[in-house]
């Protein structure tokens, strides 16, 4: 049985929001496409919300507007909403259990940051034994900065897909899944 999981499609990450992503309307976009596939299929879906309990966190502040998610992909009555303090959405979360309970074997795993918490998410389904498909046009992330100097968002999601395509996850677009 396959599981889509959607990794914190939360307004901050959206234009205006406190921590904006490049192209993450888009990625968003993709991401309901996916769900609309899997609520079509009757298959488990299950919705990440990441909430930020560190102090001085400037994002997903718990009650806040930006923490919530995003309506384009705003649960169903019978989905499954995770919350998680972690960019490992298995950290300290039911993730799992929510997972077997409903016989999940293969997860879709889309989202954002594509290197945080994506990458967190993959490797450890990875690791616990679950086949993964990272839908790479469903993920988005942002600049980063490395020694000085700027990574672009591109950049760092391109080699982060590349990363996961070997040995974690098949890294795929979109219309190849549905």
């Amino acid at each position: 049985m396959q599981g889509l999981i959607l990794i914190d499609i939360q307004n901050d990450y959206f234009p205006n929001g406190n921590m904006a992503l490049e192209g993450m309307p888009e990625a968003a976009s993709n991401a309901a496409r996916l769900l609309q596939h899997f609520r079509g299929k009757q298959q488990p879906v299950f919705h990440i919300q990441h909430i930020m309990v560190q102090s001085g966190a400037a994002f997903f502040l718990p009650g806040t507007q930006g923490a919530k998610i995003h309506r384009s992909v705003t649960p169903g009555n019978d989905e499954k909403v995770i919350t998680k303090h972690f960019p490992n959405s298995f950290l300290a979360s039911d993730l799992q259990a929510s997972l077997e309970n409903a016989e999940v074997k293969e997860v879709i795993i889309c989202g954002a940051m594509s290197h945080m918490c994506v990458d967190s998410t993959a490797r450890a389904a990875f690791d616990l034994g679950y086949r993964c498909i990272i839908a790479e046009d469903a993920c988005a992330t942002r600049d980063l900065v490395h020694h000085g100097k700027i990574v672009p968002a591109k950049q760092v999601h391109a080699a982060f897909m590349a990363a996961l395509s070997f040995p974690f996850a098949k890294v795929m677009p979109t219309a190849e899944l549905i």
